[in-house]
């Protein structure tokens, strides 16, 4: 029987081919082998800590995982994830977990939530505490009603059980990390007649010791915390690569991050996003943390908008952080002209001071000369460009440099965006304009990863001021500058993971002019005449 006009056919030789696959990645393994070596790390540290203030190893360090959270008042329950401390040592992707690490024995024991039977019914099956002691490669796993009673019995110590908590000053955040609760804990045990609610006192706290210790553990990454990291980069390049190809004008820039987090979900499992995603055009663009509720990436995209997208995925708990800059054209032609004009100075300065900084990256040197570094070679191209007047160094001296680029270079990055130990215990913030908005001001160590991310920007909040002052307006081509009202901004932005000679660029995306003109022509990536990625993350 054939089929009509316009009908499809019976036939399966006349279905049409399966479309191509979108991604060369899947998921890796996620080894939790991971966290056993977390904790190691963490344990050693502490010993070392305790023996040379001539303390016992003895007592345990507890911590609370993170609990759901419903929306406002109503019975909506937000996507859970885990505290980051807690997804750490332990890896637990559920909530209502505590944990504790024996400073005695290295023992680790997660305590599990004490499950009612309605959860059968609505969220699935319960599981027994082997399940969890599998999973995450713990020694011991009880219930929390049992927490008093599990650490009182497993104390080698003479006295009170000594309890090393969680308390410290985030230094990106400026808010304080949480101790365990002991109000939570109390609640458990009143509804335990077993147990005694006084025996919650009978513990000794340290809320002094962990914080510094644990957070300059995350500062350095293992090879497994490496390679999940690798994974976040490449399947995020691999969407901003999609993403670049597919805009079009006419698209509003929630499209751009659709684009993103589907690819990312679909193809990389990638259930969280590092952060809110970034989607700016036009004069957006010179909104830094533009996509927040108030300013939700709902612009329009208008031929000749210069697009700056902030948008990377998380992988397990670790993220990525990657900006590309690129004109929003749907002619190829005047894409290339866009790139040949005004977009291609701001573009090139940035793109140039990024390449800068990473060819000089590597242990030994301070972050804050490689900020210094990327503002001058950004001030340099701009008086190059006939935006600036004057001498580069005296714009240094009068703080130019952060006009047109008010944030920080870069940040630490792992298990949270902004990953914390930027700044140690006693440790000063620069207190210059747009040193100040350092995350860190160390020198670089092998094993550390951050963020190279340079920006210029045409913020009227920042330049009518600057416009004004006898200080800096004689630096400024206000005529030239007028041009740029409305360009918004360029920020490029990688993941660098600092090695023992320099540094390896763990983001893949096109950066140079011609590459972006040819993905967006619809050439794939990465270029079949692009050179393999060398240490410093230059071409080699």
């Amino acid at each position: 029987m054939t089929s009509r006009p316009g009908e499809p056919s019976s036939s399966p030789m006349a279905s049409s081919p399966p479309p191509p696959p979108s991604s060369s990645l899947s998921p890796p393994q996620i080894p939790m082998k991971l966290h056993e070596i977390n904790r190691l790390k963490l344990l050693n540290s502490l010993r070392e800590h305790l023996s040379l203030s001539s303390r016992p190893h003895q007592g345990f360090v507890f911590l609370q995982g993170g609990e759901e959270q419903t929306r406002h008042c109503t019975d909506h329950t937000e996507l859970f994830r885990q505290e980051s401390y807690f997804a750490y040592l332990f890896g637990v992707r559920e909530p209502g977990f505590y944990g504790a690490i024996d400073v005695a024995t290295g023992d680790s024991i997660l305590f599990a939530p004490r499950l009612s039977e309605d959860y059968a019914v609505w969220l699935g099956e319960i599981k027994p505490l082997s399940f969890f002691k599998e999973r995450y490669m713990v020694t011991f796993v009880f219930y929390t009603d049992e927490i008093p009673k599990v650490l009182h019995d497993r104390f080698q110590g003479s006295g009170r059980p000594l309890l090393f908590l969680l308390h410290g000053l985030n230094t990106d955040s400026n808010k304080f990390s949480k101790p365990a609760d002991f109000e939570v804990l109390t609640s458990i045990l009143f509804s335990c007649p077993e147990l005694s609610v006084e025996g919650i006192e009978k513990f000794k706290t340290d809320m002094s010791i962990l914080h510094p210790i644990i957070t300059e553990c995350r500062v350095l990454k293992s090879d497994m915390e490496l390679a999940l990291i690798q994974f976040a980069n490449d399947i995020s390049s691999e969407a901003h690569v999609e993403v670049m190809r597919k805009t079009r004008v006419g698209m509003k820039e929630y499209q751009l991050e659709s684009m993103f987090l589907h690819h990312t979900y679909m193809y990389g499992g990638c259930r969280h996003c590092s952060y809110t995603c970034i989607c700016a055009t036009g004069d957006h663009g010179s909104v830094l943390h533009y996509g927040h509720a108030a300013a939700p990436n709902d612009r329009t995209l208008e031929d000749g908008d210069m697009a700056l997208l902030d948008m990377g995925a998380e992988y397990h708990f670790y993220g990525s952080d990657i900006t590309c800059s690129f004109p929003v054209s749907n002619c190829v032609f005047h894409l290339s002209t866009c790139l040949k004009l005004k977009y291609k100075l701001i573009y090139c300065a940035v793109v140039g001071a990024h390449d800068a900084v990473i060819s000089s990256i590597r242990p030994g040197v301070s972050w804050v000369d490689m900020h210094k570094l990327a503002e001058k070679f950004i001030l340099e191209s701009l008086k190059k460009g006939g935006i600036l007047f004057g001498e580069v160094d005296d714009m240094m001296v009068e703080r130019l440099g952060a006009v047109f680029m008010p944030h920080g270079l870069g940040h630490f990055l792992g298990i949270d965006t902004h990953d914390p130990g930027g700044y140690l215990k006693g440790a000063k913030r620069p207190l210059e304009s747009g040193l100040s908005a350092l995350r860190t001001s160390r020198e670089l160590q092998e094993g550390m990863v951050i963020t190279v991310e340079p920006g210029c920007y045409f913020i009227d909040a920042l330049l009518n001021p600057a416009m004004q002052s006898s200080n800096t307006s004689k630096f400024l081509n206000c005529e030239e500058i007028v041009r740029f009202k409305g360009f918004g901004g360029v920020r490029i932005e990688s993941d660098v993971h600092i090695t023992a000679n320099g540094c390896v660029n763990m983001t893949k995306v096109p950066r140079e002019t011609w590459e972006i003109e040819a993905v967006m022509a619809g050439q794939s990536w990465p270029l079949k005449n692009e050179q393999p990625c060398s240490e410093n993350g230059v071409e080699g």
